[in-house]
């Protein structure tokens, strides 16, 4: 059999006869499918069988052209079925540029860390903490911006966590952890608040969970700042000692102040003054003690009476002086504690107090004095401080390594022998970590200077919770009672990374918040005559947030801070989360009063129109994740975005377009908001009748007195107050008479609104039992005529309205809320 084929398989035997192949082939196949000792007959039909199953199918023969309109091939109807629609393109349609399957998109806008990096304290023991109040601080980071607030949270950071190398980035560079989002990476600032719960030691060594929320520094990111220091105990103001008070350092002490929330003080980037503008240490004093009598300075004119027991100072311990690039802090105290370690018998405390101000050291005598007895002495604060400050800059950028090893050796601090030949900022930020070790003054001035929860609960919920301080739940919240009702006040939310949900953040008043509980969530709406804004939510979960990852937990009790899943839903700006079932009636906190307003304007419409409910989709997300931007509808039917400034627009746009819509947008040219007022008294009165004319409500609009609108909007006076005590208010201040003072019904647009209403009518001319009942419905119109003005739908500003007559009609039915309300808007108008 082998010598018939050669190696490739190619036949080399003898030729056959084809009619002698045939006939073989042909019994061979016979004999294939027929037994040996049938007959013929059954063969005939099995062959007749399989030219008919052969013929059902379709045919491969060659088609001639003359059997043209014969089917061997079937159509598509008889292969996919009657109810399948097919369609013949020529060619296809579907550009080179998409693929066929388009491949999944994994959508990743914040930096995040995959799992839980490595700290240097236990996750268990931090929990444990929660459940003690008072070693918990709430601190928020504040500042102007590029002070230095993100670089103090990366030396915290840094301190407690074991970070990988690459994390760390190159040498030199800046870690900024808490900068997770995309424009912040890019642009270099901080754009959203970042909160971290860490565990720090005090001088002490002992350990306190600090809660700190990194803020942003730009000045049109004060929504942040505000949001943030609604869920603070106190704050950490940052200050670049060569830049000293800027602008928005001072609006940030005013509303501090004006808040009544705690103040420390951070002198930050000191290391300048010694690098850069190379000042001596005398000079350097004085530049130090400069930036904090300026911060003094707009502490008294905001306070004026009580800036004494604000007044911030190093030797009451309440300021710290910092260089966080380099990674040292220390307040007087820590600095003293530092020569008592070299020499005991030191007194700290003693000695800390004679470190500040005009208290000289006379070095031959070895006394303190108030003046300058000896040649030659310094102040305390130079000679102690600043001159061993200088001088371990001065030996580590100038020695030689060999030099240098010498001289660090006395001061205890070792080296590799590769760091000595680092690079001057590297090696500089080495031998300060060690000179000056961890970060524990600024503990020890959060510690000692900012209220913990418990201690801190009576100043903030005088100041922001609306309902009766004498109930249960009350109570609760002012202890602190983690077993109380639940009550969590919502400030903050922050998108997940890939944009798509929300999470809520916000501060446990009362009570343990745990995964799987039901609770309602009051939005900032919500009263107890008018339960609409009120939803009923699942808890799916509770975090500790740490910025680039969050720890989950099984509860967090009260006195902390919690980021919550699943309860988003309703939530626009803040809210009010309670349990489900109270003893107590439930009331809300009061929403976030901000620094400004938002009057920078522009318009959006989708570049392509079917795209239109995927805008607005991405416009409700927007409102959500930043808190002073204002999306309405015009009545011209234009989209319409406020915000604060120029880059927050940016910043609001650029999330608009690639994380909550993924689309194009045509943009209008900005505008600034305008308000809308009166020059003079409206010249005739000015009346309207309800649809039904029945009613008839009368006004005259005319100018407030100077100063009236600031006293309304700064809280000076409010509308909250009883009458008598809001009719002294304008009596005294700007001479108004008993009656006008007292018939105050309304400020307007709101309970801040620099607009008033008053009743300037007579009782014998109107009816004022019929004119109380239909009181609120005239306040609603009026409260609507003065958020949208008549010229060009602006507010309304530093006017008022007196009502000088009301015929109204003697049946309820035909005086209702949607005959008053339209009506006294349009009176309010005619008379304006």
């Amino acid at each position: 059999m082998d010598d018939l084929y050669d190696e490739f398989g190619n036949f080399i035997g003898e030729a056959v006869e084809s009619d002698e192949e045939d006939s073989q082939h042909g019994d061979a196949g016979a004999s294939a499918y027929v037994d040996s000792d049938e007959d013929g007959e059954p063969e005939q039909e099995n062959l007749q069988q399989l030219m008919e199953l052969d013929n059902e199918g379709p045919s491969n023969a060659v088609i001639l052209h003359e059997a043209i309109d014969k089917q061997y091939y079937p159509t598509a109807e008889q292969v996919y079925g009657k109810d399948v629609e097919t369609m013949v393109e020529e060619e296809d349609a579907q550009p080179l540029s998409e693929p066929i399957i388009a491949p999944i998109k994994v959508k990743r806008f914040n930096v995040e860390d995959a799992d839980l990096p490595k700290t240097h304290f236990s996750r268990e023991f931090m929990m444990d903490l929660m459940s003690f109040p008072d070693q918990v601080r709430n601190v928020a980071l504040v500042g102007h911006l590029h002070h230095g607030k993100t670089s103090i949270m990366d030396m915290l950071v840094m301190e407690t966590h074991d970070l990988d190398e690459k994390l760390l980035g190159s040498k030199g560079s800046q870690l900024r952890y808490t900068d997770t989002h995309i424009l912040e990476r890019d642009r270099g600032i901080t754009i959203k608040s970042a909160p971290m719960s860490l565990v720090l030691q005090s001088s002490k060594s002992k350990s306190h969970l600090i809660n700190i929320i990194d803020t942003p520094g730009h000045v049109n990111f004060v929504d942040e700042v505000a949001s943030s220091m609604r869920l603070a105990d106190g704050i950490v103001l940052v200050v670049d000692v060569v830049e000293g008070v800027m602008i928005n350092t001072e609006q940030i002490i005013k509303y501090a102040v004006a808040e009544n929330v705690p103040m420390t003080l951070v002198l930050n980037k000191v290391d300048r003054l010694i690098l850069e503008l190379k000042l001596p240490p005398k000079d350097a004093y004085f530049k130090l003690k400069h930036t904090v009598e300026e911060v003094n300075t707009v502490i008294d004119s905001a306070a004026p009476g009580r800036s004494e027991s604000l007044r911030l100072s190093p030797e009451k311990g309440n300021v710290c002086f910092a260089s966080a690039q380099m990674g040292w802090c220390f307040t007087l105290e820590t600095f003293a504690k530092m020569y008592a370690d070299t020499f005991p018998g030191v007194n700290t405390t003693e000695f800390s107090r004679r470190l500040w101000g005009d208290i000289f050291y006379n070095p031959s005598s070895r006394k303190f004095t108030r003046k300058v007895i000896e040649a030659g002495a310094n102040r305390s604060f130079v000679h102690f401080v600043l001159e061993p400050l200088y001088k371990l800059y001065a030996h580590t950028i100038g020695e030689s390594p060999e030099k240098l090893k010498k001289t660090l050796g006395r001061l205890g601090i070792s080296l590799k022998p590769s760091q000595y030949r680092a690079d001057a900022k590297v090696l500089l930020k080495l031998v300060c970590e060690q000179f000056f070790g961890t970060a524990t003054g600024f503990v020890d001035m959060v510690v000692g200077h900012i209220p913990s929860p418990v201690e801190g609960a009576k100043a903030k919920i005088e100041n922001t919770y609306t309902g009766p301080l004498g109930t249960d739940l009350a109570k609760s919240m002012l202890e602190c009672d983690a077993d109380g009702p639940l009550v969590i006040q919502v400030a903050k939310l922050y998108h997940s990374s890939d944009a798509k949900d929300f999470f809520s953040f916000g501060r446990v008043m009362s009570g343990t918040v745990k995964p799987g509980v039901q609770v309602r969530v009051l939005g900032e709406g919500y009263t107890l005559d008018d339960e609409e804004d009120m939803a009923i939510a699942t808890i799916s979960d509770c975090w500790v947030n740490e910025t680039r990852y969050r720890i989950p937990t099984s509860g967090v009790p009260a006195g902390s801070w919690v980021l919550l899943g699943g309860i988003d839903n309703s939530i626009v700006k803040s809210a009010t989360v309670v349990a489900q079932k109270m003893d107590d009636d439930a009331y809300i906190f009061q929403p976030v009063k901000h620094f400004t307003q938002s009057v920078f304007k522009v318009a959006v419409e989708p570049v392509n129109p079917s795209e239109l409910p995927k805008m607005l989709d991405g416009l409700r997300r927007i409102n959500k994740s930043y808190p002073l931007v204002v999306t309405k509808v015009e009545e011209s039917g234009e989209h319409v975005i406020l915000g604060t400034g120029e880059m927050y627009m940016d910043c609001v746009l650029h999330d608009l377009r690639r994380l909550f819509s993924e689309m194009e947008l045509k943009v209008s040219d900005p505008v600034t908001r305008f308000c809308e007022t009166v020059v003079e008294t409206s010249a005739i009165k000015c009346y309207a009748l309800t649809p039904n004319k029945k009613n008839k409500i009368t006004m005259v609009a005319e100018p407030l007195d100077t100063g009236i609108a600031e006293d309304i909007e700064s809280g000076k006076v409010s509308i909250k107050w009883p009458v008598r005590k809001v009719g002294k208010y304008f009596e005294e201040n700007y001479g108004w008479d008993l009656l006008a003072s007292r018939s105050i019904w309304a400020f307007g647009p709101d309970e801040t609104g620099p607009n008033i209403l008053q009743d300037d009518t007579l009782p014998s001319e109107v009816d004022k039992k019929l004119l109380n009942q239909v009181r609120d419905s005239i306040r609603q119109g009026f409260s609507w005529g003065t958020r949208e003005g008549p010229l060009c739908e602006e507010p309304i500003r530093n006017t008022k309205f007196k009502i000088m007559d009301a015929s109204l009609a003697s049946e309820a039915i035909y005086r209702g809320g949607g005959q008053i309300i339209p009506t006294s808007r349009r009176a309010c108008y005619s008379s304006f």
